[in-house]
């Protein structure tokens, strides 16, 4: 045999050998679909208009005497003094008396996930089957004939709201963002576009509802160790699948928690942590350092005020209601002072319900604040700075500051007329617009919202 024939044999032998050992290529990775139940919320139709000669809160700390607002195809056009022209055909209202401002966000409601009438079939909120319940999400919860909706929107001026589970869990589910508007389903009210939260919980709550089970936690020292077995597991799953989509190949086994925790690392979903104490609050904030993530919000946080320079320098909200505090010993150190300090100090303050009517007098909960901490000396707090903790700065926690929360040109014209100045408890709001739809005129019998379960069963020999 020829030399040039045994080369070609051994060539043939080797290339056998090599195709018979190298690999198949990896499958192509699959994405997931990371909003399965997207928004189908559609603005309601309204008009090109006009209000003049309005005294305006502009909600980031701008106040406008004599001032004119224009708002159409859903979104506000101009806002200034009273020079500004009207377009052709808008309706044009005297606003003389009257206040302006962006429509109330309260970032921190309940509302549809535990309704009225307040009973346990309604009651839906909480999961407590597990510490651990990332994986659950509140629209799943959210009834949207929840007669607190237009409560809300009428007496309150509110026009966003963000819904949360409760606080009996470390981790107790996704937050969803609603537009205040009636609607057969949630998705029909959800924000769009507007991230999505988890909820989380410091302190007494998750170790008073689990403590009597024969399981972690039942100490602070126990919540956070729980929450960081989790974070790390949460890590290591985030590796599994950038792995995966970076070279293809079996997908890894979902797991619905870790899919939430996973979004969180990933800066897609946002953190609304329940806590109270300046403490636990210093240590949540060394734990997302840890493993990696960032705290948008701590609510309710009642001690923020002793760590205020630390949420400034940390970029992280404080929400938290004017005076109510001292119901259990986590919430006994507060000071009015609270919001006004938190602000003072440059950090994001803003308050909130976490109540069915309380969310009915944020604007009261404001002005309590703001004489509070005027009576203190703090500088700077008038009416006008005072509404960013009503519309703006809320609106920074929800991730949809760029879209609403400011009477900005292009920003959605979700706005509210007083009938007189909203920081005076004799106050109401007259009209309310969402996406420049009116949804509430107390004016018009015809625009206040009524839920259909208000409105009642059919009686004996009503027709049927």
């Amino acid at each position: 045999m020829s030399n040039k024939l045994v080369f070609g044999a051994l060539s043939a032998a080797l290339c056998l050998t090599a195709c018979a050992t190298t690999p198949p290529p990896a499958a192509p990775a699959v994405r997931l679909n990371e909003n399965p139940y997207p928004s189908t919320y559609v603005r309601y139709p309204g008009v090109l208009t006009v209000i003049r000669h309005a005294t305006v809160f502009t909600g980031d700390g701008g106040q406008i005497n004599d001032g004119t607002v224009v708002f159409g195809n859903g979104v506000i056009q101009a806002v200034g003094g009273p020079g500004l022209p009207s377009p052709a055909g808008a309706l044009e209202i005297n606003g003389t008396g009257k206040f302006v401002s962006p429509g109330i966000i309260d970032i921190h409601s309940h509302l549809g996930v535990y309704p009225s009438p307040g009973v346990e079939a309604n009651s839906d909120g909480n999961e407590l089957t597990d510490p651990i319940h990332a994986d659950v999400w509140a629209e799943h919860s959210v009834w949207p004939q929840d007669p607190g909706f237009s409560r809300a929107l009428v007496n309150g001026g509110v026009t966003t709201m963000q819904i949360l589970p409760g606080s009996g869990d470390l981790m107790g589910g996704r937050s969803v963002v609603l537009k205040n508007v009636p609607g057969r389903t949630v998705q029909e009210m959800k924000f769009p576009g507007a991230p999505y939260g988890l909820k989380m919980a410091c302190g007494e709550n998750p170790k008073r509802v689990f403590g009597s089970h024969d399981h972690m936690p039942q100490t602070r020292m126990g919540n956070i160790a729980l929450d960081r077995e989790t974070w790390a597991k949460a890590v290591a799953y985030k590796h599994e699948w950038d792995k995966y989509y970076a070279k293809g190949g079996d997908m890894p086994k979902r797991d619905l928690t870790m899919d939430t925790l996973k979004g969180v690392l990933e800066g897609r979903i946002l953190i609304q942590n329940h806590c109270y104490r300046a403490d636990e609050m210093a240590q949540m904030i060394d734990m997302s350092k840890e493993f990696g993530y960032h705290i948008t919000a701590f609510h309710h946080a009642v001690e923020a005020y002793k760590i205020a320079d630390l949420l400034r320098d940390n970029d992280i909200c404080a929400v938290m209601w004017a005076d109510w505090y001292g119901f259990k010993m986590e919430a006994y150190d507060a000071i009015p002072q609270n919001i006004a300090l938190v602000h003072n100090a440059g950090a994001c303050a803003m308050v909130h319900s976490d109540d069915p009517n309380g969310i009915q007098r944020l604007n009261q909960a404001a002005a309590k604040a703001m004489a509070v901490g005027q009576r203190a000396g703090i500088p700077g707090l008038s009416e006008a700075v005072a509404w960013e903790w009503l519309s703006r700065n809320p609106a920074k926690a929800l991730g949809i500051l760029g879209v609403t929360g400011t009477l900005t040109a292009g920003k959605a014209a979700d706005v509210v007329m007083w009938n007189g100045d909203p920081f005076s408890d004799y106050s109401r709001p007259e009209r309310v617009w969402i996406d420049g739809a009116e949804m509430y005129d107390a004016n018009d019998p015809h625009k206040r919202p009524v839920s259909d379960f208000e409105l009642g069963q059919p009686g004996e020999g009503d027709v049927k």
